[in-house]
């Protein structure tokens, strides 16, 4: 039996701004059911990686490639397919203010798919319910939400669906240890019970090790060192060991 090719593929991605080159030839895989987080520093081009996969930029070199076809020559319609089996988490949420809890986590089904509002926001509140917030927060607004309550929202809108792929952009960023840990432990058992792949950023080197069936770190525009996250503290690479013990000195330089 021929061997499946990997969910999501990245190859030789090209990226610049003006005189700026972000991605240099990053080349990243994704398997299906894999957790894969993609580490660095700021600045290093993470982010726009992940714009890149989700379309959302193009690359100025390079291939996207989905369950083994390459999105350059699909079709409009066809690329909308592929891109429609991703959920994506954004780095503050991106909820709507002006929208209840459960129009934000249906936003799709009711702008894009014309979904009726009952069946939306039944919808929703199942998806809420995966995230383990109870029903009385659907008809909250944002505003009314603590921070982790906004991203388990977050959440729940990009579970919506079951994707087969969730981008995670910081998931912990702005959440104390205790609240971010929780997050982990939602992301991980999310991605396991739907048995969907995750692709997630971070510089937070104790969600990597809670998520990651994979670590993967950025620098100079590409991958410059992958393995499990129990090989983190003895990678043996110069980069990988000051960026996992936070030291000023050593081969990157900071970024002040």
């Amino acid at each position: 039996m021929p061997e499946m090719p990997p969910l999501l593929a990245l190859r030789r991605l090209h990226k610049a701004f003006g005189d700026k080159q972000v991605l240099r030839g990053l080349s990243l895989e994704v398997g299906r059911g894999e957790s894969v987080v993609l580490i660095g520093g700021s600045g290093v081009g993470k982010s726009v990686t992940i714009k890149i996969a989700l379309g959302l930029m193009r690359a100025d070199a390079g291939e996207i490639v989905i369950d083994g076809a390459s999105l350059a020559a699909m079709s409009g319609a066809e690329r909308a397919t592929a891109l429609a089996r991703f959920g994506m988490l954004f780095q503050g949420g991106a909820l709507f203010d002006s929208l209840r809890v459960w129009e934000n986590v249906a936003f799709r089904l009711i702008y894009r798919e014309h979904v009726n509002r009952r069946a939306a926001k039944a919808q929703a509140i199942e998806a809420l319910a995966k995230v383990r917030l109870g029903p009385d927060v659907a008809e909250l607004y944002p505003a009314n939400l603590s921070g982790g309550m906004q991203k388990r929202t977050a959440l729940a809108r990009a579970i919506l669906g079951r994707p087969d792929l969730i981008f995670f952009d910081e998931p912990t960023t702005g959440l104390d240890p205790i609240t971010a840990d929780a997050i982990n432990a939602l992301i991980s058992s999310l991605v396991r019970d739907l048995g969907c792949a995750a692709l997630t950023i971070t510089h937070d080197l104790a969600s990597a090790r809670k998520i990651a069936d994979r670590v993967a770190m950025i620098h100079d525009g590409r991958i410059l060192w992958e393995g499990r996250p129990a090989l983190l503290n003895a990678s043996g690479d110069p980069f990988v060991d000051q960026f996992v013990h936070g030291r000023a000195d050593g081969p990157i330089q900071p970024n002040l």
